[in-house]
């Protein structure tokens, strides 16, 4: 973190909401939901993570969304708002918690506004990463993560100082199957299909704020900082 970074976050205060970060894969909504969790000492969530995690423990939520994963394909509402209802009870998240990849359809956010009611949060505050196509397909195919920290780089925008491996811990870096490119042009265009209307739904709605996602990631992560920070002064810091 940069010294401008540093101290725009000496006196952050506490999150106490639900953030969403919504853009199409590649946009940066990863790394950039881990840096403003780390700041806000709240969990970094991700349902895609969490598919993986149930995949890699074969469950039957994993068995169930692996075949649908590998062809590129958005998993069933039924079974990611099952796991998302679980996720955000645990007492981890009672301080707020940061989502990126979640909700990725109208009815998702829908059904996540009424389980934030129910479960004593406000509405989200959501971050619109906007992006070129070209560019969100060169960061994608060009995204590798540590195997032992799951930080992520990038052999093209990112790379690691020893190829192929973590600056941090030195471990392996791995593609993961979706991000190959016979596997993201589908992911795109589900993208588009199905989670693209809700920059329209969370616009309207008037919680949607954009950020240019094309920027470097520290100007990012400024942008990001400037929007929680001022939805925090305008809603009274409550």
């Amino acid at each position: 973190m940069d010294k401008t970074m540093e101290k725009a976050t000496e006196h952050l205060g506490s999150l106490h909401r639900a953030v969403v970060f919504l853009g199409p894969p590649g946009a940066g909504k990863g790394t950039q939901a881990k840096e403003l969790a780390r700041m806000f000492g709240v969990p970094h969530l991700s349902t895609g993570d969490m598919l993986r995690e149930c995949i890699a423990h074969g469950t039957p939520l994993g068995l169930q969304a692996k075949p649908i994963m590998e062809r590129g394909e958005l998993v069933p509402d039924s079974l990611v708002l099952k796991m998302v209802k679980q996720r955000i009870q645990n007492a981890d998240c009672s301080a707020g918690f940061v989502f990126d990849g979640f909700p990725r359809t109208v009815a998702q956010a829908q059904y996540f506004g009424e389980l934030l009611k129910r479960c004593g949060y406000e509405q989200p505050l959501v971050v619109h990463f906007a992006i070129d196509p070209a560019l969100v397909l060169k960061r994608i195919t060009g995204r590798r993560l540590c195997k032992i920290g799951g930080e992520i780089y990038n052999i093209f925008e990112r790379p690691t100082k020893v190829p192929g491996r973590c600056d941090k811990d030195g471990g392996e870096l791995e593609q993961r199957p979706d991000d190959r490119e016979e596997i993201v042009k589908p992911r795109l265009e589900a993208y588009a299909r199905q989670t693209a209307p809700l920059v329209a739904y969370y616009r309207r709605l008037g919680r949607l704020h954009d950020v240019d996602a094309a920027q470097s990631v520290e100007e990012v992560s400024r942008r990001v900082l400037e929007v929680v920070q001022g939805h925090d002064a305008q809603s009274g810091g409550s």
